[in-house]
């Protein structure tokens, strides 16, 4: 018999930001990336790793980041991105040489592909000679909203007088200044300087994006205005790696089972992302909204939910009594498969964008109620520009949650916007099928990436 040649399997480096909207689509990105073909070298931050068993085909490389407990508190974001790029930049550059100096040459590493969180990566590329692409994990019109950012100070709109939140933004007609992603987690100031660092493209050669042609086609053509590099939408990745499991948190799967126990589209889902915190007052007047809705929900009450709070004293006294079987509240759920129930009716959420995307491919209309940086561009897109939410322009009160509840899930209103959300949910079938402008771009990264 012939010795036959070894297989090619090219390594591609996947460094995520180290937040769970950041981490899944690019668990997913490597995913579909090792079934083209690719090996995978998955280097993450030790602060929110990742469980390397649910991904055995991929090298994990571990960062040691050096953060203090003080540093990794929720509510400055920014602060600790920015520590994350100066504490990362050498161990990743040592632990990859390392790799790669034992890696055969039919396997050797030939791009970091890394999100825009974490820029000191291209530094990392240059000095080892690598090519390099930066993930957007968030739409092409958060980005241009983050763009506007310089722009809009300079020419003082921002930071915006309270009478005017309501106006539109000049240069982006479609949203209003309280919808731009300004100072929710440090001073505007330090917004605007992550802003500049997070769109500096410098050497990279491309931008993978994780959004659908259909659902933004002209921002997606001002975004490829703007940057003159390869340019990859290829959303959603949760269809295109069904099968990988990327939560940080354990979910609580005996809520499927709760689930099956409910009508058909009955179900109101309400989850507000894995960083959002709530005073115990909001959580309170959550909890009698859907109690006075009449609506069976499952409620994701994360265990951090209210800062310096124990679990079990954060659902009012009386309200389990008051829904009985009605409500079943867990920790942390399996969203996805929570969205493809067919007991689910309606998705209330902060609106971060792989929540909006997996609602939207399941066909899923939502209630937006988005709580910092992103998230309000979603929401403003998801109520009126596509049609499938309606928007909690309200601070958190009982009476407007029931409202909004029964608007969405019983009234005439919410079949509607029900209709536009299964329409969206077959383009994005479509998208992500053979013929589809998500899987001709994502066969023309992996080409891209092999012409390395």
């Amino acid at each position: 018999m012939e010795n036959q040649e070894p297989r090619r399997r090219p390594n591609v480096v996947i460094v995520p930001g180290p937040f769970q909207g950041h981490i899944s689509p690019m668990l997913d990105l490597g995913t579909v990336l090792h079934s083209k073909g690719f090996g995978v070298i998955f280097a993450h931050t030790v602060f929110n790793a990742p469980d390397p068993s649910n991904h055995p085909d991929f090298i994990f490389l571990p960062l040691p980041d050096n953060l203090a407990d003080h540093q990794i508190l929720p509510g400055d974001i920014i602060a600790l991105v920015t520590i994350l790029n100066k504490n990362c930049e050498e161990p990743l550059k040592k632990g990859l040489s390392e790799i790669m100096n034992r890696l055969e040459t039919e396997n050797q590493v030939v791009c970091i592909i890394y999100d825009m969180l974490m820029y000191f990566c291209e530094s990392v590329a240059k000095d080892l000679k690598l090519c390099c692409m930066i993930f957007r994990p968030s739409s092409a019109s958060a980005g241009l909203a983050y763009l506007s950012l310089s722009r809009l100070q300079a020419e003082g709109y921002i930071p915006p007088k309270g009478s005017a939140l309501d106006d539109l933004v000049p240069g982006l007609p479609l949203l209003r200044f309280k919808d731009i992603p300004t100072a929710d987690m440090g001073t505007l100031q330090d917004a605007i300087e992550l802003t500049v660092n997070i769109c500096n493209t410098r050497t990279s050669s491309a931008i993978i994006c994780n959004t659908v042609h259909h659902l933004e086609p002209e921002e997606i053509v001002q975004f490829q205005h703007i940057y003159p590099l390869q340019y990859f939408p290829i959303g959603p990745l949760h269809i295109l790696a069904p099968t990988s499991s990327s939560s940080l948190l354990e979910p609580d799967t005996d809520c499927l089972t709760w689930l099956d126990n409910q009508a058909p589209r009955s179900v109101i889902y309400v989850s507000i992302g894995s960083l959002a915190i709530l005073q115990k007052e909001e959580l309170a007047e959550m909890a009698w909204g859907l109690a006075s809705s009449n609506q069976p929900f499952l409620w994701v009450v994360r265990s951090d939910a209210v800062p310096e709070s124990e679990w079990a004293d954060l659902i009012p006294e009386g309200f389990l009594e008051t829904v009985g079987e009605r409500g079943c509240i867990v920790k942390w759920a399996p969203q996805k498969d929570v969205l493809e129930h067919n007991a689910v009716g309606g998705f209330w959420s902060h609106c971060g964008w792989n929540s909006t995307l997996e609602s939207i491919s399941a066909g899923v209309p939502m209630i937006c109620w988005p709580c910092f940086s992103d998230q309000k561009v979603n929401s403003r897109y998801l109520s009126h520009v596509w049609k499938v939410g309606l928007e909690l322009d309200h601070k958190l009160e009982r009476g407007v949650i029931k409202e909004s509840i029964r608007r969405l899930m019983v009234d005439n209103e919410g079949e509607k916007i029900r209709v536009r959300a299964n329409d969206l949910k077959q383009k994005m079938k479509i998208s992500v099928s053979e013929g589809g402008l998500s899987y001709a771009s994502l066969n023309n990264l992996v080409d891209f990436i092999l012409s390395f």
